[in-house]
């Protein structure tokens, strides 16, 4: 009793403050469906869902300690939704390697990380493909001569397509998962030419919007700078290099690219600003009307517009939602910025998208928007002086930099590998010019455009953008401008965001006490261990850790895995220069030497066929499927197909990606193979890999 007396008289302290507690419950559902290692049954879903209702109904009676039962059940309410949002979006996915005549409405233009132009469509047809196998939409890269076809024209190529593919390695970012949440069914290739199969339809009438005003500030703003417009504007990064964006990265400017809160923000509180200016000057609008109101609906409005042109993509959709939620508290003569509006928005995002939990934007942008809140609402309480007058705008900028940058760093570090060194000086030198210059005028040259006297304020909006990328490339030139850090185990980061969710949300001295899972996450993450062994899905990469890094079987060809791989391990090394790192060679043909057991890759049928004479105990990895050469193990692309990238733990043990993901519904099921299992009794050595 005196336990629960206790416990009941924490919590009624908390009164008043535990709102914000309910996105985080909802959100431990979501990543609770998502860490599962097999598809729920319905039987399942049932049971938590009569499960939360019964929760929730106990939690209303308002007895003491009643309301604990809220976590419990929007936990379970999380998990069902997610489970449903899985189940709604289900589409076909190509089960096989397809190539042949593509048709489809092409609803969105964009670059891929190689800076390939790649077109998504709808409407698919494929030949010889029953409607019901046929996927909802694919994604082709064009390596031929890049055609652009209006957003909404049907056209029609010669493609190769294939599944959407799993982790480059055992637990790592599940691609097919991404795409699930996205309707695509096949991604490819075509080198052939795209033709117009029909002119372009009323169904996407935003995208051709978002395409012409992309063309437009591309035609009078040249070079990386019109691209750098059209990508803050309309999202179109087609116009944007690789080397400006590796900039940007480095200096951690990358944020002013992606249309996110930064950009919704500085826009509605520009035009609430400006709109409430010019509303006060007017003495009978002044005095009859609710100006900061009107005001409010403008900038409402404008954010609503906003968030069309770019293409409504989940990080302007999510910014959109925080903006609203906040112009509604003022609509409701409520406090516009506190942590209760940023867990509104937060709730409206997860009820739409529960998959945006997984995503770094979601994470960082939460994590950057309630630390600010929490500080600076800790500096008000505490009436904590910032200078005089004059000096207040840029505290607050160093401030809100300082402290954005401390609360997104170690989920961008989880999720990109990199620590830029410089990003504070860079954002305190680019920030303002984007907030003060760019965004006015970019706003002011929209509302001239009709008239045709835009030239000066697009002018004003290139000198601004100048000096970002100005100011970007000359920090990414700093020597020791970006560190690498390896990929945190998969309980770093819930854990983490655990302990900080705690320390901005309890109220009182007690918050303190999440510093501790905070600390212990980070110090898991310094432990963590890479694995000694990876083989890639398609057999067409090995990697092996030696002293000065991770050695590759290969200087060229999967690039795109071997970046993950040594992205992962925290390394800075070019493929080539890994590839360098690989000593053991028998022949022609790259081996290592494990414990009790050679790994030899041998892609090819020549290479497979120098690595016949192996021996009992070596282990062929190759890319073409043969015969077993004598008595040694061969994993074939067929093999590997079944079981997905393969890694070796530091103990000996066998982990493969479809182990690690499980049977989910974009995965799949593939029962363990006799090979697979001749591997497991191999590296089963008492002594860990050398």
């Amino acid at each position: 009793m005196r336990l629960s007396a206790a416990i009941a008289e924490l919590l009624q302290a908390q009164r008043g403050h535990l709102f914000p507690w309910v996105p985080v419950f909802l959100g431990a559902g979501i990543g609770a469906y998502f860490s599962l290692k097999s598809e729920p049954g319905w039987a399942v879903y049932a049971g938590l869902a009569a499960v939360s209702l019964l929760l929730a109904w106990g939690a209303v009676q308002r007895r003491p300690l009643a309301f604990l039962c809220w976590a419990p059940a929007f936990a379970a309410a999380g998990l069902c939704l997610a489970g449903a949002r899985g189940h709604w979006v289900a589409a076909p996915v190509l089960d096989f390697r397809y190539y042949g005549p593509v048709e489809g409405r092409v609803v969105s233009v964009d670059r891929s990380p190689t800076d390939a132009l790649r077109l998504t469509l709808d409407q698919v047809r494929l030949d010889r493909l029953p409607a019901v196998k046929t996927p909802a939409r694919v994604r082709i890269s064009l390596k031929g001569p890049e055609q652009v076809p209006p957003p909404g024209a049907l056209v029609m190529t010669t493609a190769h397509l294939l599944p959407p593919q799993g982790p480059a390695e055992p637990g790592g970012f599940d691609f097919r998962r991404h795409a699930w949440f996205k309707q695509l069914g096949g991604l490819g290739y075509t080198r052939a030419p795209v033709l117009l199969a029909g002119a372009p339809g009323d169904g996407v009438p935003v995208e051709r919007l978002r395409r012409a005003m992309a063309g437009y500030l591309q035609q009078r703003i040249p070079g990386e700078t019109g691209g750098f417009a059209a990508a803050i504007t309309a999202g179109d990064r087609s116009g944007v290099g690789e080397q400006t964006l590796t900039a940007l990265r480095k200096s951690n400017l990358a944020h002013l690219l992606a249309i996110s809160g930064l950009h919704m923000g500085l826009l509605t509180g520009f035009v609430f600003a400006a709109v409430r200016v010019l509303f006060s000057l007017v003495p009978p609008v002044a005095l009859r009307w609710p100006v900061k109101k009107l005001a409010a609906l403008a900038a409402l409005a404008a954010g609503a517009g906003y968030l069309l042109l770019s293409g409504g993509n989940v990080a302007t959709e999510r910014a959109f939602v925080m903006v609203a939620v906040m112009l509604g508290a003022v609509l409701l003569n409520r406090r516009a910025i506190t942590l209760r509006a940023v867990a509104a928005a937060a709730l409206i995002v997860l009820l739409r998208r529960p998959e945006s939990l997984l995503s770094p934007g979601f994470q960082m942008s939460f994590a950057a928007t309630a630390a600010l809140v929490a500080v600076f609402a800790a500096l008000r309480d505490r009436e904590v002086p910032l200078g005089p007058r004059w000096l207040r705008p840029v505290a607050a900028l160093v401030i809100s930099s300082a402290v954005a940058g401390a609360a997104t760093a170690p989920f961008a570090a989880a999720h990109f590998n990199t620590v830029p060194h410089y990003g504070l000086f860079a954002n305190l030198l680019a920030v303002p010019v984007m907030g003060s210059v760019v965004i006015p005028a970019a706003v002011l040259a929209l509302c001239l455009a009709p008239v045709g006297l835009e030239g000066a304020a697009l002018s004003v909006m290139r000198w601004g953008m100048d000096w970002i990328l100005a100011v970007a490339q000359t920090v990414a030139g700093f020597e020791g401008a970006v560190s690498q850090v390896a990929a945190p185990g998969d309980a770093v980061l819930p854990l983490f965001a655990s302990g900080a969710v705690f320390a901005v949300i309890w109220h009182g001295r007690l918050r303190l006490a999440g510093l501790v899972p905070a600390a212990a996450a980070l110090w898991l993450w310094s432990g963590a261990e890479r694995p000694p062994v990876i083989i890639a899905s398609s057999g067409g990469l090995i990697g092996v850790m030696e002293a000065e890094g991770r050695a590759l079987s290969r200087p060229k060809g999967q690039g795109f895995t071997a970046g993950i791989w040594l992205e992962n391990d925290g390394d800075a090394a070019t493929q080539p220069e890994a590839a360098a790192r690989w000593q053991a060679w028998d022949g022609v043909l790259p081996v290592w030497q494990g414990q009790g057991f050679r790994l030899v890759h041998a892609p090819g049928k020549r290479k497979l066929l120098q690595a016949s004479a192996c021996k009992e105990g070596d282990i062929i990895v190759s890319t073409v499927a043969e015969p077993e050469p004598g008595t040694c193990l061969l994993l074939t692309p067929g093999i590997l197909r079944q079981t997905g990238s393969i890694a070796v733990r530091p103990d000996g043990g066998l982990l493969t990606a479809r182990a690690a993901t499980g049977a989910r519904l974009w995965s799949g099921w593939y029962p363990e193979g006799p090979e697979i299992r001749r591997l497991r009794r191999l590296l089963a050595a008492p002594a860990q890999l050398q």
